[in-house]
């Protein structure tokens, strides 16, 4: 018999500060041993789902609560946090926040500890989920020493001591790399498997999360369950395409064929996908219909890199190893690889936050060594992860003049370049807004904008669409493409397959220090010696056009790609 462990009735959520409800009339069970993705667009209430499942609202964040929500039978708002949290573990999408002890064995202990557990059943528990985890080679080591992958793992452990009945994963694959993200899908379906609980995860990233089979799909938008059915039901529908979530990359292909996609055909599973002889010859027909010469654009150098090798002083580790490479006047590169290879850290050594051991960077032909940092960013504009990191104004059009201001530049002139990038950026009718005002996609464009006020001729930007829904990252990717096509150069650091693949003109890949491949995005992800270095995952469209017995899986992909800018996105 099954047994229900989360059940809503009819609730509704209203934030205290907030003039309209987040959630109307929710009505979902899980039960045990399900497994659920929650998705939806940002702000479709996703993630206010979650704070009630585990006992942030009411505890942490203050509102009105209509209808009513069990847990394990019992009215959550008669239930004190520390009951919730022996039901239900919630794994934060930011793992380092979620940290507590100095040691694993510590942090996988803490629980325990708060509930007086005795000491020698304590340190049973504490190997016997180490060993299901493969943690026990790192139990003396900090949370801070391990890998992206590891510390996930370690989170997922200091719930799982617990025994709980339900396990949360809040946004799972944010910040890792593609094969640890795969690696941590696999991880929540063993989860699953071994314990029998039920497991709900939250994220947008529907093609990911499929990785492993899910039960439901329970799609979200505006503060509404909008479809709650199978994977197979929901990826046959139109319902992604409606609330603005992006579907699978390889039934996107299907369809550009003309493949009616339906239940028939399982849809949500490459593994399992079964595509008659006639899906498969539309396939082929569409592959050899949009065959065309691959592109080659003559660039004028315009950074040149070589034999640069970078040590930092705290660890005395070569972080940057004989790193040569070039990138032209107006291009658009994406910098891929695993974490800590040397990405982010090459970008801080290009623009002066950092001085290289050895090695030359020419700039335009010119020696940019010899600049200092206020110098090199009239040149190449840095553009962080986090925008909350880069903010300092109360107002936006103060935040995009400040780099101005700082230089001197007469205010009149401030005015007129200011207003002219935050018309670029469509930014315009904001500009005396209080930058509390915005969304963070929002504020991530305040930020670009206080860059290119600057005028630079190239744009480092970390992660730009990192945390952003389909809708955000187009629009993001389309803004930073028109400003590519204004002649800027645009270099992004990434882990998102998609992203590299639709907007970038190559690829620069970084494994270990060093530069293991340049090459085009669809070599880089048919390469399946690249993708295992540099802890990348193959495309989708790799894998449609073996199943459809397209040999040449590369000039598939770039197919694909030539044939999505040129009909696809030019009529958006």
């Amino acid at each position: 018999m099954s047994k229900t462990i989360i059940e809503f009735k009819e609730l509704g959520f209203q934030y205290r500060a907030q003039a309209n409800p987040t959630l109307y009339n929710i009505n979902l069970k899980v039960e045990k041993g399900e497994k659920i993705l929650i998705a939806g667009p940002s702000g479709c209430g996703k993630s206010t789902m979650a704070s009630l499942i585990n006992g942030l609202i009411p505890f942490s964040y203050k509102g009105t609560i209509t209808g009513s929500l069990l847990i394990n039978g019992t009215e959550s708002r008669k239930m004190s946090l520390f009951d919730i949290s022996h039901i239900v573990g919630t794994v934060l999408q930011d793992s380092d926040a979620q940290f507590v002890g100095m040691t694993v064995a510590e942090d996988l202990a803490f629980a325990l500890e708060n509930d007086c557990i005795p000491q020698d059943r304590m340190k049973n528990r504490v190997h016997e989920v180490a060993k299901t985890l493969n943690l026990n080679s790192v139990l003396l080591h900090a949370p801070s020493e391990l890998s992206g992958g590891q510390k996930q793992r370690v989170s997922v452990g200091g719930v799982m001591v617990s025994d709980v009945d339900l396990f949360l994963f809040d946004e799972p694959l944010a910040n890792l790399d593609p094969k640890t993200g795969k690696q941590a899908i696999e991880l929540i379906d063993e989860l699953q498997k071994s314990t029998g609980a039920a497991v709900i995860i939250i994220e947008h990233r529907i093609e990911d999360v499929l990785h492993r089979p899910v039960d439901r799909i329970v799609l979200m938008n505006e503060g509404r369950i909008v479809s709650d059915t199978s994977p197979d039901e929901l990826l046959s529908s139109k319902r992604l395409a409606e609330c603005g979530v992006r579907e699978p990359l390889y039934l996107t292909a299907l369809k550009y064929a003309g493949v009616d996609i339906d239940p028939t055909i399982h849809p949500s599973s490459l593994e399992y996908l079964t595509l008659s002889e006639q899906h498969k010859e539309k396939v082929r027909q569409f592959f050899i219909a949009n065959q065309k010469p691959k592109e080659a654009h003559p660039f004028e150098k315009l950074l040149e890199v070589k034999d640069l090798s970078f040590t930092y002083e705290k660890t005395h580790q070569k972080t940057l190893s004989d790193i040569s490479v070039s990138i032209g006047k107006g291009e658009m590169i994406a910098i891929v690889g695993t974490n800590g290879a040397g990405k982010s850290t090459f970008s801080k050594v290009i623009c002066g936050m950092e001085t290289q051991d050895s090695g030359e960077i020419l700039f335009g032909g010119s020696d940019f060594t010899a600049l200092s940092i206020k110098e090199r960013a009239e040149h190449v504009g840095y553009v962080m992860q986090n925008p909350n990191q880069m903010i300092s104004n109360i107002m936006i059009f103060d935040e995009v003049a400040m780099g101005l201001r700082l230089r001197g530049v007469p205010e009149d002139e401030v005015k007129t370049r200011v207003e002219k990038a935050l018309e670029i950026c469509g930014l315009y009718k904001m500009r005396n807004w209080p930058i509390s005002a915005l969304s963070y996609g929002q504020k991530k464009r305040v930020t670009i904008c206080s860059i290119l006020v600057l005028e630079p001729d190239m744009m480092i930007l970390d992660e730009p669409t990192a945390g952003q829904d389909y809708r955000n990252y187009t629009r993001i990717m389309e803004f930073l493409k028109d400003l590519n096509e204004r002649g800027i150069t645009i270099v992004m650091i990434t882990h998102d397959m998609h992203l590299m693949l639709e907007y970038a003109d190559r690829s620069i890949v970084f494994s270990d220090g060093r530069i293991i491949a340049d090459m085009s995005c669809a070599e880089v992800l048919t390469n399946t010696d690249i993708v295992d270095r540099a802890s990348l995952k193959e495309t989708s469209l790799y894998h449609l056009a073996g199943h459809c017995g397209i040999n040449d899986s590369t000039d598939f992909v770039q197919n694909f790609i030539y044939y999505e800018r040129d009909n696809v996105r030019k009529h958006e």
